[in-house]
């Protein structure tokens, strides 16, 4: 039985340069879980062990029915109440906002073939095995199509503001506004891998500022 690779399929969606660039994001269907506080907190690790329960449950029952798949990598939309910090630019806020009050929302990409009777059937199973609440936040969540402006970031999450500060550069040069929440795709495992080895790519949703 041939395993479904997504990362493979979709090469592009899994891929970025070291610069800033455009691009256009297909609409995809993830699993997700939401939260608020610290990346680094207990708390954001039982969601990711949450998050990758269900993924797993999903692949087992699929690979039962003859359509098994490789489990993609993470990723999140990232954003912060901007009533409460206005003015802050995306290259500021990472500086400007403390961890703990940023909001999170931990995505896995799915197969096209997954429904929510398959996800709600691994969650349950999930659960069953393990008696962990959290478990039962993890759902589906989709996602349209978007134009996106994205760069790989290589490195420490820490210095994530200066290529933020390029991809804010190449959006105002090209007259662009930002359009949704900033995301990023983490080719790396950020739990076992050296900081300076990180590979993210980060993306800010844009559209095209109207002149009137």
């Amino acid at each position: 039985m041939e395993k479904l690779d997504l990362a493979k399929k979709y090469r592009a969606y899994y891929t970025a340069k070291p610069h800033p660039e455009l691009a256009t994001i297909e609409p995809v269907t993830y699993l997700s879980i939401s939260g608020q506080g610290d990346p680094s907190s207990e708390a954001f690790g039982k969601k990711i062990e949450a998050l990758y329960a269900v993924a797993y449950g999903v692949k087992f029952l699929s690979k039962a029915d003859h359509r098994d798949f490789v489990v993609p990598k993470l990723e999140g939309l990232w954003w912060f109440d901007e009533e409460a910090f206005g003015g802050v630019s995306m290259a500021e806020a990472p500086l400007k906002i403390p961890r703990h009050l940023w909001y999170y929302r931990l995505l896995i990409r799915m197969p096209d073939f997954i429904t929510p009777a398959r996800v709600a059937e691994a969650t349950a199973k999930a659960f069953q095995k393990r008696k962990v609440v959290t478990i039962n936040e993890v759902g589906l969540h989709d996602m349209k199509q978007r134009t996106v402006v994205q760069m790989l970031h290589t490195g420490s999450f820490s210095r994530e503001p200066e290529t933020l500060e390029r991809m804010q550069m190449f959006i105002m040069d090209h007259k662009l506004t930002k359009a949704g929440l900033h995301q990023e795709v983490y080719l790396s495992d950020f739990r076992n891998t050296a900081e300076v080895k990180l590979r993210t790519i980060l993306r800010e949703p844009v559209e095209t500022t109207d002149p009137t």
